[in-house]
């Protein structure tokens, strides 16, 4: 096939005149033809093929300020999106592409887990320091599980069947304390509700990541810029590591596989690969800035970093070895969201802007 060259070098050796008389058009927009099936294919062949790509956008109105964590449940297919200032949960139906419920009178809400094993969706609220339970069916609340402040991430703890909530603690924010003295801790909570397991940590736990073939627990603690490590089993703490070169370190992921702990900084903006074996830094790499969440596709070997106005993938060609592949523009503030592996789909929170509403994102994997 020839190249575009090959058609203007074509053009100016030809004996005949290009147009004449009504003719002009109609060689013109053959021209055209030759070109698009031409230049447009070699220049798609140079295009690397996007690792997500946006599929939907899912309206919220009315809901201000900032947002917050998702939590979803697969079978049902329902997506909770908690609305930090609008003070409420609202419950997306992902098959219908719409909000279909609204969980008001929440203080601060910062995580939302819902738990199919008893049908449950629990609750973190920062202002009151509660977690809260709902039915995952009617979606009343049932209970009010009260901790001493600052409720804030949920996970799945597999090996006890158990919710773990991060809460309590000493907090800074940009540098600045927002909560004076005190420790944090890790609440293990049973299917009704009661605390009956306790970690305590140096000060509030931001994101953690568990262990499914072990019993650790890695929990990154900003104000004493470290990740602590702990035993779930034994409740003791087993190492602190360190981070020296950034600080602010919220979000963490994990690729248990490779005995890899991601950890993303905001100042500077950092992106630092730990060896979960030592606790060791073995790669570091700039990203975008302000990042709040970041996830881990085992399935593909990347990780996305949601940070202020874009989305970034990056490719791991090894365990130590990480290249960004594509970024990906956002609007402000969209600096949460959640990977569910199972679709995978990356949903990301969108607060209202202006005259723009709120809205969540559903990204596809390439």
């Amino acid at each position: 096939m020839k190249g575009p060259r090959d058609i203007a070098d074509d053009l100016k050796t030809a004996n005949v005149p290009f147009c004449r008389n009504n003719n002009c058009s109609a060689r013109l927009l053959l021209l055209r033809l030759l070109l698009m099936l031409t230049v447009l294919p070699v220049l798609a062949m140079g295009q690397p093929s996007p690792a997500l790509e946006l599929k939907a956008r899912i309206a919220l109105p009315d809901v201000t300020g900032r947002m917050d964590h998702l939590g979803v449940d697969i079978k049902g297919q329902r997506l909770f999106a908690t609305a930090f200032n609008n003070h409420t949960v609202e419950v997306i139906d992902l098959q219908a592409g719409l909000r279909v419920r609204t969980l008001s009178d929440l203080a601060e809400p910062q995580g939302a887990l819902y738990d199919p094993s008893i049908n449950r969706l629990l609750v973190s609220g920062s202002m009151d320091g509660t977690v809260k339970i709902f039915d995952g069916t009617t979606l009343q609340m049932l209970a009010t599980v009260k901790l001493s402040s600052d409720a804030d991430n949920l996970r799945y703890d597999a090996h006890s069947n158990r919710v773990v909530v991060g809460y309590g603690g000493e907090k800074f924010l940009r540098g600045k304390p927002v909560r004076g003295q005190g420790d944090g801790a890790l609440a293990f909570l049973d299917s009704t509700g009661k605390k009956d397991q306790e970690i305590p940590l140096d000060a509030h736990p931001e994101s953690f990541q568990m262990e499914k073939s072990g019993t650790r627990v890695f929990v990154n603690i900003p104000v004493h810029k470290e990740v602590e490590v702990a035993d779930v089993v034994t409740d003791s703490l087993l190492a602190h590591w360190p981070v020296t070169t950034c600080t602010d370190n919220f979000p963490m992921t994990l690729d248990e596989a490779h005995h890899r702990l991601f950890v993303a900084c905001r100042t500077p903006a950092l992106l630092l690969v730990l060896d979960t074996e030592n606790g060791k830094t073995v790669a570091s790499h700039p990203i975008v800035e302000h990042t709040d969440d970041l996830f881990y596709d085992a399935s593909k070997g990347r990780i996305y970093i949601l940070g202020e106005g874009f989305i970034e993938a990056w490719q791991q060609k090894g365990p130590d070895h990480y290249d960004k592949i594509g970024r990906y523009p956002t609007p402000a503030g969209a600096r949460t969201g959640l990977f569910v592996p199972d679709w995978g789909k990356l949903f990301v929170a969108v607060p209202d802007h202006g005259k723009k509403e709120a809205e969540i994102l559903v990204f596809e994997t390439r």
